[in-house]
């Protein structure tokens, strides 16, 4: 049989068109590729957002803000050693940008004006750092990306 060019056009659309369909397929399907938003109620949390920079602005009048260390046997988080730590309310939020059902929050429990998290949790990777804490009545919020 002879293939004219007119065929060989036909062909390579029908082989690109059914390359195409088979990574698309194979994205939506696949478990793999799963994309995530960061929050299920992301248009909510945006209005709120300048509650964030209203504490984030509290917490840089601060003498000392919140810092954090990273051991072997997980992350100890510090917070300023001038306030009384018995007044301190408030959770620490840990979420996994690359899979939520890793995220998890806790209260804030200190001893000593410091705060431990177990590593068992924290797996390898990215996490997002967040402590929306309360002293006094005044709202103080820290975030940053910690790699472990």
């Amino acid at each position: 049989m002879k293939i004219n060019w007119g065929t060989g056009i036909v062909l390579a659309f029908i082989g690109f068109i059914s390359f195409i369909m088979y990574f698309i397929v194979t994205m939506n399907v696949n478990k793999d590729f799963e994309h995530e938003l960061v929050t299920e109620d992301y248009y909510g949390v945006e209005l709120a957002y300048q509650n964030d920079i209203d504490k984030l602005n509290n917490a840089n009048t601060l003498s000392e803000n919140i810092s954090y260390t990273k051991t072997k046997e997980g992350l100890l988080i510090t917070f300023p050693k001038d306030l009384n730590y018995k007044n301190i309310t408030g959770k620490v939020i840990l979420y996994r940008p690359s899979n939520k059902k890793l995220d998890f929050e806790e209260p804030i429990a200190l001893k000593d004006s410091k705060m431990f998290i177990v590593n068992e949790r924290l797996i390898d990777g990215r996490w997002n750092l967040r402590i929306d804490w309360n002293y006094n009545g005044t709202s103080y919020l820290f975030k940053e990306a910690v790699h472990f």
